[in-house]
């Protein structure tokens, strides 16, 4: 239930978000969901990728700062307060959460959530318990 997610550390620099993009493309590699969180100096790139060895490899070996991080993804109906009854199962297990962003997916009336939370395996054990669709990495990485 556990998804890979990929983490880069990029300079605030003009193009090198196009540089990671450009090498993950040349491999064959299909990006799912992205988040930037920035500062002056830097930026770290999330990535949910459909091969993520290969994606931290591939940047590895072209000199990019990468780590992977365990994440779970879940899929919550898609209206006012869909996300309000994860989170509040979530809150309510005393599971805090890190950071989270959403990604495109083929689902029909879901929004689709990646969570970095304290203690995941828990967090997809409580909130699969609660009804709230843990999606499986193997399917993650398809979409």
């Amino acid at each position: 239930m556990l998804v890979k997610q990929i983490s880069v550390f990029l300079e605030n620099k003009s193009g090198r978000l196009a540089e990671v993009t450009e090498i993950l493309g040349r491999e064959g590699i299909d990006i799912s969901a992205l988040s930037i969180a920035d500062t002056t100096d830097f930026g770290i790139l999330r990535l949910i990728v459909n091969e993520p060895e290969l994606a931290e490899k591939v940047l590895k070996d072209n000199s990019f700062t990468v780590s992977r991080t365990n994440v779970i993804a879940i899929s919550v109906v898609d209206e006012p307060g869909g996300l309000a009854a994860a989170l509040k199962i979530l809150g309510s297990a005393s599971i805090g959460i890190e950071y989270m962003y959403a990604f495109v997916g083929k689902e029909t009336n879901k929004a689709l959530v990646i969570l970095r939370v304290e203690e995941p395996e828990r967090a997809a054990e409580v909130l699969d318990k609660n009804n709230i669709l843990v999606l499986p990495a193997e399917r993650v990485y398809e979409l």
